[in-house]
């Protein structure tokens, strides 16, 4: 089992920053990716971007490409997402989720998931 606990959700205004943080815990060994979602109401779960848990890369939506960047800390076993320059359409509950495959958008595709953390992005 793999435990993930999502923080640093807040509310924030249009063109500002926030950085979210998903630690890992349990059988961290297992996983091959960190993948972040997000979901605003009424509207489907989309993903976001991931991380490869060994290495580092890494690949974006293309609504958040260039703005938002996910690094890691391996010797916490932490993953952050930085957002940078939100914009109101960014407000969302995002959440964390851990994958043993790479390359995968579909939430389906990811065994573990953090309990979410809201973001709003004001006007």
């Amino acid at each position: 089992q793999v435990q993930l606990v999502e923080s640093g959700g807040g509310l924030v205004q249009a063109g500002g920053s926030l950085r979210l943080l998903c630690a890992a815990s349990g059988r961290t060994f297992s996983i091959v990716a960190i993948g972040w979602f997000r979901q605003a109401p009424g509207k489907e779960r989309e993903f976001v971007a991931a991380i490869r848990w060994s290495g580092g890369s890494t690949y974006y939506a293309d609504s958040v490409k260039g703005r938002f960047t996910t690094p890691r800390d391996n010797a916490k076993n932490t993953v952050y997402l930085q957002m940078n320059s939100l914009k109101p359409e960014d407000t969302a509950v995002y959440y964390c989720a851990a994958g043993r495959g790479w390359l995968v958008v579909a939430g389906t595709g990811y065994n573990y998931w953090g309990q979410g953390t809201q973001v709003t992005v004001s006007s």
